[in-house]
């Protein structure tokens, strides 16, 4: 069994310190995220998150190390991203830090290529910039697409300043990787504040907030007609589609076509354009449920490295009760289709 997995990370330590400024005085929380102070207790699907600092350790590194580890838990290649917050770095050093990030794993991939393939940064405060790269990153480094670290500024992707950079996304044919960030700061004070330092970080980020908040990106991408307009723009959603899976039916009886002016449903606009993928969170009633609701020609495997254990992610897979061939498409020809790995 190939297993390619498509939501790992790497961090860009510059990009991280431009941003830094901006980031404690929207989420000044997010310095108590993941500690290692209150381990998970072990037990059935619990896969406890990597202590913070070692997760940034380990995502520094595109080399060797990080090849071991994967050959340790059976993992043929990975989809490798920054998880960088390019868009709040100052504008007259974006797009250097940019193309440096972008650079740097073209290059790791040139040295592993059977190993690693990459998904581009963007410079999303300068939308005509982000074009370019987005251009550069695909044609010239190769890079297999793009990975947005939440909000690409105060509001989201269907704000009409980034449809070209959608548009030329979508005419590369490269999917788009929609991941969570820290929520906008208004809503993360009235609705995550309140609780100990801990619990308000937890619940404004991986417990919850910012899942929601990704959730919420991918829904306005569908109410705002973008996929209307480019149709063959491919979306991927993490942490089995950031709640939005759960909730398709009760948003179809609520806002039917008549409602939104779109020519389809909101579920069949999703089946048709989003990508959902674990993100590490294996827990067999989730899979169950995107079997049943999206379907597993839409589902890519993933284990959100650095941030969670690798360990368990082969065996979650050999006990699924599913067919060879379903297996093989989750694990890597969905895969291989998506990106392109095999040169279609």
């Amino acid at each position: 069994m190939t297993l390619i997995c498509i939501e790992e990370h790497a961090i860009d330590q510059s990009i991280a310190a431009a941003a830094g400024p901006v980031l404690a005085r929207e989420a000044p929380y997010m310095r108590t995220q993941s500690s290692s102070s209150s381990p998970v207790p072990p037990g059935p699907g619990r896969r406890p998150a990597v202590d913070i600092a070692q997760a940034l350790r380990l995502g520094n590194d595109l080399g060797p190390d990080r090849i071991r580890r994967m050959d340790e838990h059976g993992i043929d290649m990975q989809i490798v991203s920054w998880t960088s917050p390019i868009q709040l770095v100052p504008q007259d050093e974006a797009i250097a830090l940019c193309r440096s990030a972008n650079d740097r794993l073209a290059t790791a991939v040139a040295a592993h290529p059977d190993r690693l393939q990459g998904l581009a940064a963007l410079p999303w405060q300068l939308p005509a910039a982000a074009v370019a790269e987005v251009d550069r990153a695909v044609t010239e480094l190769g890079l297999r697409g793009v990975l947005i670290l939440g909000r690409p500024g105060a509001g989201f992707l269907d704000d009409p300043v980034y449809r070209p950079i959608l548009e030329r996304i979508a005419a590369l044919r490269v999917p788009l990787y929609v991941h969570p960030f820290h929520p906008v700061p208004q809503v993360q004070q009235a609705y995550y504040a309140g609780f100990n330092e801990k619990v308000t970080a937890e619940l404004s980020l991986g417990a919850w907030g910012w899942h929601h908040e990704a959730g919420i990106h991918v829904l306005r991408l569908i109410l705002a007609g973008v996929f209307e307009h480019l149709p063959g723009l491919q979306v991927i959603s993490g942490h089995w589609g950031e709640m939005v899976p759960f909730y398709l039916s009760r948003l179809d009886d609520v806002l039917s076509p008549g409602d939104t002016g779109l020519s389809r449903t909101i579920t069949e606009i999703y089946r048709s354009n989003v990508w959902v993928t674990p993100s590490g969170m294996f827990h067999r009633p989730h899979f169950d449920f995107i079997r049943t609701v999206v379907g597993l020609d839409r589902l890519i495997w993933s284990t959100d490295y650095p941030f969670l254990r690798l360990e368990g992610t082969r065996e979650f897979l050999d006990e699924l009760d599913i067919t060879p061939g379903e297996r093989e498409q989750i694990t890597h020809l969905n895969a291989e289709h998506l990106f392109r790995l095999g040169g279609e």
